[in-house]
C-alpha cells in the first residue's frame, strides 16, 4: 500500500519560515512528481508548487520568490521551503504524488492527510 507522510505544518508569524516534508511509502516501481497543494477554509484546493522526475520546477505565482519545492530521489522525499510566510498561505498543505506501482503501467494519483500551516499576523 503506497502512502504520503507530511510533516512540519504549524503556526508562525507574518514574515517566517516554515518546511513541509512528505515521504512516500510502500510497493511501487517509481515517481515521476511530487507536488504540493494546498486548501483554505472556504476555497478549493488549488496548486502550490511540483518537481518532476527530471528535475523541472514550477510554481504558482502567489508563492513564486517565496516557496522552494526540493525532492530527495533516494528517499523519496519532498520539501517544501517556505519564506516571507503572509497571512494568506494559511492552509491545509497536501503533497501529492504521481506514482507508477508497476514499470510499464501508467502511475495514479496519491494523496497525503494534509498538514495545517498558520500565518498570523
Amino acid at each position: 500500500q503506497v502512502q504520503l507522510l507530511e510533516s512540519g505544518g504549524g503556526l508562525v508569524q507574518a514574515g517566517g519560515s516554515l518546511r513541509l516534508s512528505c515521504t512516500a511509502s510502500g510497493n511501487f516501481a517509481s515517481i515521476s512528481a511530487m507536488a504540493w497543494y494546498r486548501q483554505a477554509p472556504g476555497k478549493q484546493r488549488e496548486f502550490v508548487a511540483v518537481q518532476v522526475s527530471g528535475g523541472a520546477k514550477n510554481y504558482a505565482d502567489s508563492v513564486k520568490g517565496r516557496f522552494s519545492i526540493s525532492r530527495n530521489y533516494a528517499d523519496n522525499t519532498v520539501e517544501l521551503q517556505m519564506n516571507s510566510l503572509k497571512p494568506e498561505d494559511t492552509a491545509v498543505y497536501y503533497c501529492n504524488a504521481d506514482i507508477r506501482k508497476s514499470r510499464g503501467r501508467p502511475g495514479n494519483d496519491y494523496w497525503g492527510q494534509g498538514t495545517q500551516v498558520t500565518v498570523s499576523t
